[in-house]
């Protein structure tokens, strides 16, 4: 499959660890190491969010993740656990989707 046919991913407040939560570590996703180059590979972009005032994920953990991924990574000020979407996820999506059609369009 070739890179132009793969869609992205939008991350908003990603970890990569259980954080000492019982629930997320039953969850087996914090188990076995992460396969950063295969989860790039499934993708044409990632774009993450994340907000410096999170009560539930460290910011560390993100910028963990978005050095490991090499994500377009945002980070904003005072969005908290982003309980609502905001205008820049919808941007984002907007914009992306747009080039997608364009691309599409240029075949």
């Amino acid at each position: 499959m070739c890179i132009r046919d793969r869609l992205g991913c939008v991350l908003v407040s990603a970890c990569h660890t259980d954080l000492g939560d019982e629930n997320e570590r039953a969850s087996g996703y914090y188990s076995r190491p992460w396969e950063w180059e295969r989860i790039r590979g499934n993708t044409a972009w990632i774009v993450q969010f994340h907000s410096d005032d999170d009560p539930f994920i460290p910011v560390s953990e993100a910028r963990h993740v978005a050095e490991n991924l090499g994500t377009e990574y945002h980070e904003l000020h005072g969005y908290s656990h982003f309980f609502e979407p905001f205008d820049q996820l919808l941007e984002t999506i907007n914009n992306k989707a747009q080039m997608q059609a364009a691309a599409q369009t240029n075949e």
